[in-house]
C-alpha cells in the first residue's frame, strides 16, 4: 500500500527552476567563502606553527559529513608532504585511539563544536599534551574551548533551503583544510619533484617525470671523440642501435651529431674514410637532465624538422641519451 505523501504550507508557491536553485547555492557558499578569507588571522598562524612543529602524523577527524570533509583533508596533507591520517571517532574510542602518538597532532571537524562522539578523542589529546586544533563554526563550543587552537568559521547559513543539510559549512571546511595544506606546503619548500614522488602513476604522475628518469646513461650512449673515421661511427651506431652518434670533442663537450639522416645526406664512395667532425650536424639540439620529460618532448617537435631522440647534457657535456620511444613507453604524449 503506497504511503501519501502530504504536502508542505508552501507547495503551492511556484518552486525555483533547477538553474535558480543552483545559482543561489553556488553564491552563498563563495560568500561565505570570502568571509573566511576576510577573517582569518592570527589563529591560522598558530595552527600552522602547531602543525609544522609536529614530529609525528597529523591525525584528522570528523563525524557524519564533517568525516567525509576529514577525510579527504587527511588526503591532501598526505599528498603534499605532511603526514596524515583519518580517524573515525567513534572507531577511536573502540581502540584506534592507539593511532594517535604522542609526537601527533590532531585536527577536529565539527560545525557545532559539539559532536559527541568526538569527546574521547579530545579527552585523549588534553591527556597527553597532544596539539588539538579545532575546525567548528562556533567559538563558544565544547570543542573550541577545549583546543589549543580554534579555526573558526565565519557565520553562514547552509545552501540547503530548509538549512539543515551540511552544505555551505562543509564547503567552507573543504577549503579551509586546503588553505591549511597549501601553507604547510609552502612553508616547507615542498617541491614538484616532491609532489611527483607521491604521486607516481596516472597522468599527473607521467606529466612530472624528468628526463633524467627516463634518459639512456654510462656504457649505452653512442659517443665517438670528433676525429674517428666514419667507419668508426658507423659500428658505434650499430653496436649502441640508436640511429645516431654524439660526436665528442677533446675537452668532452658534445660538438655535434650524425643521424641516419647525416649518412644519406653525405652518402659517397669515400664516406668511411672521412672524419665525424666532417660530417656532424653541429649544435644539434639538447635538454638538461633536469627538465621535464614532456619538455623533451616539445624539443623533439619543433621548427620544421622534428627530431626522435636528443642528447642530455650537462654543461655541454653528454651524460645522457632520450628517445622519442623511452617517451612513449613512460606515457608521455
Amino acid at each position: 500500500m503506497s504511503v501519501p505523501v502530504s504536502s508542505s504550507p508552501s507547495s503551492s508557491a511556484a518552486a525555483p527552476s533547477a538553474l535558480e536553485s543552483a545559482r543561489r547555492v553556488l553564491h552563498r557558499e563563495a560568500d561565505a567563502l570570502r568571509a573566511m578569507a576576510e577573517t582569518l588571522g592570527a589563529d591560522f598562524d598558530a595552527a600552522i606553527a602547531q602543525l609544522r612543529a609536529c614530529a609525528g602524523r597529523v591525525t584528522v577527524t570528523g563525524m557524519g559529513k564533517s568525516g567525509h570533509v576529514a577525510r579527504k583533508i587527511a588526503a591532501t596533507l598526505a599528498s603534499t608532504g605532511t603526514l596524515a591520517q583519518f580517524v573515525h571517532p567513534s572507531e577511536a574510542s573502540h581502540g584506534d585511539l592507539g593511532m594517535i602518538g604522542r609526537d601527533d597532532a590532531v585536527m577536529a571537524l565539527s560545525n557545532s563544536g559539539n559532536t559527541p562522539e568526538l569527546e574521547d578523542i579530545v579527552a585523549y589529546t588534553r591527556r597527553f599534551g597532544i596539539p588539538l586544533i579545532a575546525m567548528t563554526r562556533c567559538a563558544d563550543s565544547p570543542l573550541a574551548h577545549a583546543a589549543d587552537v580554534a579555526l573558526v568559521l565565519p557565520p553562514h547559513e547552509e545552501a540547503c533551503p530548509l538549512g539543515l543539510a551540511p552544505t555551505t559549512s562543509t564547503t567552507v571546511m573543504m577549503a579551509l583544510g586546503d588553505a591549511v595544506a597549501v601553507a604547510l606546503l609552502e612553508a616547507r619548500g615542498f617541491s614538484a619533484r616532491d609532489f611527483q614522488v607521491f604521486h607516481p602513476g596516472g597522468r599527473l604522475g607521467r606529466a612530472l617525470l624528468r628526463v633524467a628518469d627516463l634518459m639512456h646513461t654510462g656504457d649505452t650512449l653512442p659517443l665517438v671523440p670528433f676525429d674517428t673515421p666514419m667507419s668508426g661511427v658507423l659500428i658505434e651506431m650499430s653496436r649502441k642501435g640508436f640511429g645516431c652518434a654524439g660526436i665528442v670533442a677533446e675537452d668532452g663537450r658534445l660538438a655535434g651529431i650524425i643521424t641516419d639522416g647525416d649518412l644519406r645526406r653525405h652518402m659517397a664512395p669515400d664516406l668511411v674514410q672521412r672524419r665525424a667532425d666532417v660530417i656532424m650536424t653541429r649544435d644539434p639540439r639538447t635538454i638538461a637532465p633536469g627538465m621535464l620529460a614532456v619538455e623533451a618532448l616539445r624539443i623533439m617537435n619543433a621548427g620544421d624538422r622534428p627530431i626522435t631522440s636528443l642528447f642530455v647534457v650537462d654543461e655541454a657535456r653528454p651524460v645522457g641519451f632520450i628517445h622519442m620511444h623511452d617517451l612513449l613507453r613512460a606515457g608521455i604524449d
